[in-house]
């Protein structure tokens, strides 16, 4: 029996295993999944200090006298007294009993003094202690992605090493005589092989252990000979096979190792053959041998397995909320999937988007699924727009069908 895509992610999310972690430097940990809070080591910015560069006052007058200067980095002990000011650099620590900070823009200077040009503002241009990180605060939480943003903050706190889970291990190989490699010499009879370059690509770019571990020969037990080297990884992703065709092995073959069968069928167009379960503690997800409908279902649930293997919190489909700028009919009782762009305004469907097509994700950025019960959309309508790149998720599961 066929699942929704809902049940289906439900299903998956289910039966994935905890991950290993690791330590590692923060320098090597973009795209990498925090194992575990982090908290700040000290107050940022350390000290009170300058937002730039201009002169540090106490007292309320038209002149100060100038008592000294100040860069970034230098010690100082003045404690400035009623009526005097410092030449300051931005970054640099204030004295004691500092008001303000007038802009060297501001003011004029004449011999020893400096004479104020436009109206003070007591307390501006002061970057406080602690203002933008106060120490014992929780800056990196377990599940979070680390990009540079978050390394640049450690990197703040002087911290060198951080906690990270381990990159899944995953298998990825080709199946069907009637498909060459694309360094392989093609026949009259066959076509090059593009789902596992990009199966490969992608979780290459999502920053996996992916290895491409071979082609097997149409036969059961080449098959098997694959699977069964390839079940110390965390995830098997084939395509091809799992259908109901007469020369469809992959089935087979996995049935023959034992796999665990969670769903074989989603209602889904493209894709509605895809299997996930698993061989002992190796998942396997079978996706079909159509180029597009390969593609699309791994966005949705191959990204989806490999975010949790990962442990990241973050791993449901996000959306944006556009409208379709024309009319499009679908088919009731299963999930359609719509390649197509966004152009910031709003979303138009891919021309050609036949399941067996491959230059259809390369002119489209992502697409939206309209929900079973809906037949047509009209020009103008609200849809929910996924993007096919980046890390567009959300921690919660929301309604991203249209």
């Amino acid at each position: 029996m066929a699942v929704t895509i809902y049940e289906a992610l439900e299903i998956i999310e289910k039966n994935i295993p905890a991950g290993s972690t690791h330590i590692i430097p923060i320098e090597n940990s973009s795209f990498y999944i925090c194992a575990k809070d982090m908290d700040a080591r000290l107050n940022l910015p350390p000290f009170d200090n300058s937002a730039m560069d201009g002169f540090a006052l106490r007292g309320e007058r038209r002149s100060y006298k100038i008592v000294g200067k100040i860069l970034a980095g230098d010690k100082s002990d003045i404690n400035l007294k009623e009526g005097e000011c410092i030449k300051i650099l931005t970054g640099a620590k204030i004295p004691e009993n500092t008001q303000t900070i007038i802009p060297q823009e501001n003011v004029k200077i004449d011999k020893n003094a400096v004479i104020i040009q436009k109206k003070v503002d007591f307390g501006s241009n002061i970057r406080l202690a602690g203002e933008d990180v106060t120490k014992g605060e929780i800056i990196l939480k377990k599940g979070e992605l680390l990009e540079a943003s978050k390394i640049a903050l450690l990197a703040s706190q002087g911290i060198t090493h951080i906690e990270v889970y381990k990159k899944p291990k995953i298998a990825i190989f080709a199946s069907g005589s009637e498909l060459k490699l694309h360094f392989q010499k093609l026949s009259n009879t066959s076509i090059y092989n593009s789902n596992t370059p990009y199966l490969l690509s992608r979780c290459k770019e999502l920053n996996t252990d992916a290895e491409f571990i071979g082609q097997s020969e149409d036969s059961i037990a080449s098959l098997k000979k694959l699977i069964e080297n390839s079940l110390d990884y965390d995830l098997i992703v084939t395509s091809g096979g799992v259908s109901v065709g007469e020369a469809d092995y992959t089935k087979e073959a996995f049935k023959e190792l034992g796999m665990e069968i969670f769903f074989q069928k989603v209602e889904i167009k493209p894709g509605k053959p895809t299997t996930f379960g698993k061989i002992g503690k190796t998942l396997i997800l079978n996706l079909p041998g159509n180029p597009l409908a390969c593609a699309l279902n791994f966005e949705i649930f191959g990204k989806f397995i490999v975010d949790l293997l990962k442990n990241k919190e973050a791993c449901y489909p996000n959306y944006i909320e556009t409208t379709i700028t024309e009319d499009l009919y679908s088919k009731r009782a299963v999930f359609n999937v719509i390649a197509g762009y966004f152009d910031g305004d709003c979303f138009t469907p891919a021309k050609k988007r036949s399941p067996g097509m491959v230059n259809v994700l390369n002119k489209c950025n992502g697409f939206i699924i309209i929900d079973k019960k809906r037949d047509i959309l009209k020009k103008k309508d609200p849809v929910k727009f996924l993007p096919l790149f980046g890390d567009f998720t959300t921690k919660s599961l929301k309604e991203f069908t249209t």
